[in-house]
């Protein structure tokens, strides 16, 4: 579990690198993106930043290839913002998640469709 202070900060990131990444990068290759979680190794200096991005999985490649490829950019504007007194390296992690969930309710929503299907053979018989 993270300690209390690995929470913080992996909070302050989030929302620092949402606000960077907002103003600063103009990237057209840049899709609508969302970062998701930040997860802090217990000494601070890796930062594992998973991001959730909208279109098909080349489209989400491709805004993961623009992060990584501005990770320094943003590593150097996060050491001028806060006063650490190491800014962790950034490495830029696509967050499957959301798609596993709508797979698992489409996959859901099927089976459920699928008994009641069953439900109403059986009240015609």
């Amino acid at each position: 579990m993270a300690s209390t202070r690995q929470q913080r900060m992996s909070k302050l990131l989030q929302e620092e690198l949402s606000s960077i990444i907002l103003r600063e990068i103009n990237d057209p290759r840049l899709g609508m993106i969302s970062i998701t979680d930040v997860e802090l190794t217990p000494d601070l200096k890796i930062a594992n930043i998973y991001i959730s991005a909208l279109g098909d999985k080349e489209e989400r490649e491709k805004s993961l290839a623009v992060l990584v490829n501005a990770s320094g950019f943003l590593r150097m504007t996060l050491s001028k913002i806060l006063d650490l007194r190491h800014t962790p390296e950034l490495r830029f992690r696509l967050d499957a998640s959301l798609e596993r969930a709508s797979r698992v309710y489409d996959l859901l929503n099927q089976i459920k469709g699928e008994e009641n299907e069953k439900e109403d053979e059986q009240s015609d018989s």
